[in-house]
């Protein structure tokens, strides 16, 4: 007797799976902006990228002394 149904029990994909799968099945692409395995000059392209599509990112406020 299963406790779940068909395709919802079994091993989790890791993200980077479904980042792997998302790319070679739909075309998708997600990267995250400071992934370390690009170079500067890719990470502000995605940088670039990201905001024009998407709008700027929320910045981040800074604790001043």
């Amino acid at each position: 007797m299963r406790l779940h149904p068909k395709g919802f029990g079994g091993a989790r994909r890791s993200a980077e799976q479904v980042k792997q799968d998302g790319w070679r099945e739909q075309g998708v692409l997600v990267i995250a902006i400071d992934d370390q395995r690009l170079t500067w000059p890719e990470r502000e392209l995605i940088r670039q990228l990201g905001q024009k599509l998407y709008g700027p990112l929320p910045r981040q406020e800074t604790a001043h002394d």
